[in-house]
């Protein structure tokens, strides 16, 4: 690829992405909207629901790390999940810093509603199974290669 083909727009793999993901996010937003959910609270979510119960804690911290958000965007955040009764937020009784994360019963009982996002979404892709498998192989490995760098 020469100089003003490296330069073009349509050339760059960040604005694939960043165009992707505004797309995405307006396909998820109306499922995610009955739900009462943002898109990151859904993240949040996801986490929280992959142990499902109201005594699995998790440190915001640990939260933060696994979804690569910073406290000042996810304090709010779980703010907002806590108003609407979704997670409850404790500090720890050993570490007075720590806060943990679970979720309510409420929260437990959102997944029921949510268990049928992921395929909605999958549908609109016009994918594959297997060529969705894929892009996520190669997705996971950009992200390590770009980690390191």
């Amino acid at each position: 690829m020469n100089n003003d083909e490296s330069l073009k727009l349509e050339s760059q793999l960040c604005f694939r992405l960043y165009s992707l993901t505004k797309l995405m996010n307006r396909h998820y937003s109306p499922v995610l909207k009955k739900l009462g959910l943002t898109y990151s609270q859904y993240l949040v979510m996801l986490v929280l629901w992959e142990n499902n119960n109201t005594t699995s804690v998790i440190s915001v911290k640990q939260l933060g790390e696994k979804l690569d958000l910073d406290s000042g965007t996810l304090s709010p955040l779980l703010k907002r999940l806590e108003k609407q009764a979704f997670v409850s937020r404790v500090r720890n009784s050993e570490d007075e810093r720590s806060v943990e994360v679970k979720l309510t019963t409420l929260g437990c009982q959102l997944k029921a509603q949510a268990q049928n996002i992921p395929q909605e979404m999958f549908s609109i892709t016009g994918m594959s199974v297997d060529e969705l498998h894929n892009l996520n192989s190669q997705l996971d490995s950009l992200l390590v290669t770009m980690k390191t760098k």
